[in-house]
């Protein structure tokens, strides 16, 4: 499913949960080439602030892009730009849920600003901006074959 810029309006928003894996750090490591140890050494990990490994923030804000792509305005948008605040770590085993609400419609421009929001147990862990270009309606095919 996904909504075109006629059929979306301020206060519109979707979201999605998924909990971070082992796995899921692993791999995000491997394509992102991101081996920082404060994400895969438990032991450096626990000198550091945070007492213990982390995710990448970038693997909890992808989660936005899954909600923009399959939700809210969904299949076929174009992702513009993003603006990211970090306010707090994700640990494996945590489940981050990934929420979009539509702040700006502009249909002159095909345009639409959504604010982003991930959370942990209710505590924003990444708070930002996106705008995003809905998918454009296809014209519907003429005649008969």
């Amino acid at each position: 499913m996904a909504y075109h810029i006629d059929q979306l309006e301020p206060g519109m928003s979707a979201s999605i949960a998924k909990t971070v894996t082992e796995a899921d750090i692993i791999l995000f490591a491997g394509v992102s080439t991101d081996v920082n140890p404060a994400h895969l050494d438990e032991e450096y990990s626990k000198g550091t602030m945070f007492g213990g490994r982390i995710a990448h923030g970038m693997l909890s804000a992808g989660f936005i892009s899954a909600v923009l792509a399959n939700k809210l305005p969904g299949a076929g948008t174009i992702y513009l730009s993003q603006t990211l605040k970090f306010k707090a770590p994700v640990r494996p085993g945590d489940t981050v849920t990934a929420t979009v609400t539509v702040k700006e419609v502009n249909a002159a421009k095909n345009r639409v600003t959504l604010e982003t929001v991930c959370t942990v147990g209710g505590k924003v862990v990444i708070e930002g901006e996106a705008l995003t270009m809905p998918p454009v309606r296809t014209a519907a095919p003429t005649g008969t074959a």
